[in-house]
């Protein structure tokens, strides 16, 4: 009987399959060229700081070994460098796995979409697709499949500078008056001086003792001290008379008119003894209902309730007053509390206070700091476009208002605008603490992390300091470009004026909208000239492309390198005067 060597007969089956393998393999790679790629876009586009590409693919019949696994990976190659897409596997009908299967007999179709962050030097590229085949223990690469050219990256030209905003107001002043400790800068300021001479019942007689009293001796050395300072301005006084309403309308009327008699009489020879020259404007009211009703409201007169009623449901005096009478218990206090308090003229000097000027605030800024207040500090560094005498201010106003968050918050301004955004965030850090969720810190919090290229964050910072100025919806717009969500972008941008706002509207195809606002830019700017080229080569108006990219690259001679590899312009890359233009 003769002996069989089955080691041997393994090793034959073992070769024979990978023979077999082999050969299969190689039949897939030599028609490998047979697949059909479509690539959607055809050129592919940056969106969001990524690059997606969706591919449909079809598999011809015939060419799928049924036992065969490919690996495939869409590749982007530029400038000697690559980044590789997620791969995609296919197999075979008796593959026992779980990835798309394809058949043998019929062939069959896969789609892929992918993202891979975007990087300068994508502008001139090629999309390839690298095939690895596979069967058991055997593997074989294909030639790699080039199925798309380059990258469009107009939406990375975005402007990503944020836009902080300077703190000039402490918070809401609800005093009424100015306080330079909370309001911005006013170098006129308002000012006045109130007194009362108070009558007796039904006469315009002016009492000795009614101009003796200390609010009229204040009176009298307010106007004059006003006449006489250098940086007040008297601008007049006014007397307002007045009779209480109770009594026949026409004998209060009479009795009111002569009050603003006695009293401008009185004012008149005042100044004139004091030698003060000014305006004196008379007035009167016959009945002062006003003045009744802000004092019924202050008071605890019995059915004062009823009584304001009345005052709101009837406008003629006689049937208001008769109405009140009817309630004699409280109308005898009335007529001893509150009545007697009406029957006075009002006595008002109206001044304005002068402030520094632009030169003595500069002055002192640099020399002494210590001698201006908040308001004037804020002030001072908008006088200079010089950024560390900005800075020596705004760090001054630290030093004597500790407390105030728009120091630390406006220091932290120009730092930004130094480039110096960790110092810049710990000064926006300080302003925070001392006003928690402030509406301008929070956006200037915003700038920073849009910087560091922290999107999530500085969205939500941004919409956090809502209501804080225009300087926020510029911002969100901006982060809304460099998320990808245009239409979102032209929203927030509104009816402003800037190039972030001109590129949205290009994102979004709306070219002729973005022209518009590029030309109604307040200055010109490179890129904006640069966007206008773009729209020309859309539109195919090359007088608006040459001119402008001409302009653009006068400006800064960077998109000289840029054009030459911007696919918007690649209808013209060949073209004389493009080439003039950038080379």
């Amino acid at each position: 009987m003769k002996k069989i060597n089955f080691k041997a007969v393994a090793v034959f089956f073992v070769g024979a399959m990978t023979l077999s393998s082999c050969a299969s393999l190689q039949k897939m790679k030599k028609n490998a060229d047979k697949i059909n790629y479509t690539v959607t876009p055809e050129v592919l586009v940056t969106k969001g700081g990524n690059v997606d590409v969706e591919i449909q693919g079809r598999i011809p019949e015939k060419f799928f070994n049924k036992k065969a696994t490919i690996t495939a990976t869409p590749v982007l190659t530029y400038e000697g460098e690559e980044k590789a897409y997620a791969p995609y596997k296919l197999q075979g009908e008796k593959v026992e796995a779980n990835n798309k299967v394809i058949s043998y007999t019929d062939g069959g179709t896969f789609s892929y979409k992918g993202s891979v962050p975007y990087v300068d030097g994508m502008r001139k590229s090629d999309l390839v697709v690298r095939i690895t085949a596979s069967q058991g223990d055997q593997s074989l690469d294909f030639d790699p499949v080039k199925i798309a050219d380059g990258v469009i990256a107009t939406s990375t030209l975005v402007e990503d500078k944020p836009a902080s905003i300077v703190g000039i107001e402490k918070g809401k002043n609800t005093t009424g008056v100015y306080d330079p400790a909370i309001d911005k800068f006013q170098r006129v300021v308002p000012d006045e001086y109130k007194a009362d001479l108070m009558y007796l019942i039904n006469s315009a007689y002016v009492r000795g003792s009614q101009l003796k009293k200390e609010d009229m001796d204040k009176l009298n050395e307010y106007i004059k001290d006003a006449f006489e300072a250098d940086r007040k301005d008297l601008k007049g006084v006014m007397v307002s008379a007045y009779a209480s309403p109770d009594g026949p309308e026409s004998f209060n009327t009479k009795l009111a008119e002569k009050r603003e008699g006695s009293a401008t009489t009185v004012v008149d020879r005042k100044l004139k003894k004091d030698k003060v020259e000014t305006e004196v404007e008379g007035k009167y009211t016959p009945e002062d209902w006003e003045g009744f009703k802000e004092l019924m409201e202050k008071s605890n007169i019995q059915d004062k309730e009823m009584i304001l009623r009345v005052l709101s449901m009837y406008q003629d005096p006689e049937v208001r007053e008769r109405e009140i009478k009817n309630l004699s218990g409280p109308f005898q206090e009335i007529a001893k509390t509150i009545l007697p308090k009406l029957r006075r003229s009002k006595i008002i000097a109206s001044v304005d206070l002068i402030g520094k000027t632009d030169e003595e605030i500069a002055n002192l800024a640099d020399t002494d700091p210590s001698k201006l207040n908040q308001a004037e500090l804020i002030y001072a560094a908008s006088l200079t476009e010089d950024l560390n005498k900005q800075k020596a201010i705004y760090t001054s106003f630290t030093r004597q208002f500790p407390e105030d968050w728009r120091g630390y918050n406006d220091l932290g301004v120009v730092e930004m605008m130094q480039g110096n955004t960790g110092d810049a965030e710990s000064n926006f850090e300080k302003a925070d603490k001392l006003d928690p969720k402030n509406a301008i810190v929070q956006n200037n919090l915003g700038g920073v992390a849009l910087v560091n290229g922290d999107l999530d964050k500085a969205q939500e910072l941004f919409s956090a300091a809502s209501g804080a100025g225009q300087e926020v919806n510029y911002n969100l717009g901006t982060v809304s470009i460099l998320k990808g969500d245009y239409d979102a972008a032209v929203k927030y941008f509104g009816d402003g004026t800037f190039v972030n706002k001109a590129l949205a509207q290009m994102l979004t195809g709306d070219n002729n909208g973005a022209l518009r606002t590029l030309n109604n830019l307040e200055e010109e700017s490179a890129l904006g000239d640069y966007l206008k080229a773009i729209i020309g080569a859309r539109t195919a108006k090359t007088t608006l492309l040459y001119d402008s990219l001409e302009a653009a690259v006068n400006k800064d001679a960077k998109y000289k390198d840029i054009a030459k590899v911007d696919l918007e312009f690649a209808k013209y890359f060949n073209d004389e005067q493009f080439k003039s233009i950038v080379e």
